[in-house]
């Protein structure tokens, strides 16, 4: 157990040096980096979809597509205009760490840049853990699973800065409150940043475009357009 607990440990240590280089290389470029976390159909990629439809005219935006087995992301990314989209393909392993991540940079160009997002296996346990030189974690939860969900998984809740609640639209099919699944959140991180919004009504999405915006121009320091 002793042997088991040390090897980890080293593991997690490199995981941290390599993710301190990216976190160094993305900020001299002045990227947004987002780390996008959830439990599987959440609606990661539809919240990506619908960002890079709204702002492509806006911001440059990388996608960094994590999957166990399969392109699929990265492939509906493409469609809906993502002119920056890599796939990482884990091969059975339930997060990404930041040598895949570091991989992939060397690949993308840098420089044209504005905003990053790495969307992370679906899962709320192992990625709470790696560090991938984001600039924080954002974890999307959704009306159709429980309400209780920061309390089962408190680790990736303490360590996101922004909460997105979707599917809003779908409230009321089931028992999962608004007010309950935020007070349960905030329970854990009040510092919490959330967003209610529904990516097949639109629904508070306005909101998400205006912050990733606001975000940006703060990393660059300019002022955000009116």
């Amino acid at each position: 157990m002793t042997q088991r607990v040390n090897i980890d440990k080293k593991v997690l240590s490199e995981n941290d040096r390599l993710a301190a280089e990216i976190r160094s290389q993305l900020a001299r470029k002045k990227i947004v980096t987002l780390n996008l976390v959830s439990s599987p159909g959440s609606g990661k990629t539809s919240l990506l979809e619908k960002t890079l439809a709204a702002l492509k005219k806006e911001l440059s935006i990388a996608v960094i597509a994590g999957d166990v087995q399969t392109q699929n992301d990265a492939v509906r990314l493409e469609k809906a205009g993502g002119p920056i989209v890599r796939p990482i393909i884990t091969g059975g392993a339930c997060h990404l760490d930041a040598r895949m991540v570091s991989r992939v940079l060397a690949e993308l160009p840098l420089d044209e840049v504005d905003l990053l997002f790495i969307e992370n296996v679906g899962n709320l346990v192992c990625p709470s853990s790696y560090d991938l030189g984001e600039d924080m974690k954002v974890v999307l939860i959704s009306t159709t699973e429980g309400d209780d969900k920061p309390l089962k998984y408190p680790g990736m809740f303490r360590r996101s800065s922004t909460m997105v609640i979707n599917k809003v639209d779908l409230l009321g099919t089931s028992d999962f409150e608004l007010s309950r699944a935020r007070e349960n959140a905030l329970q854990i991180n009040g510092s919490l940043k959330v967003f209610e919004v529904s990516c097949r009504s639109g629904e508070g999405l306005d909101k998400w475009y205006a912050w990733l915006g606001k975000l940006v121009s703060d990393k660059k320091g300019v002022s955000a357009p009116e």
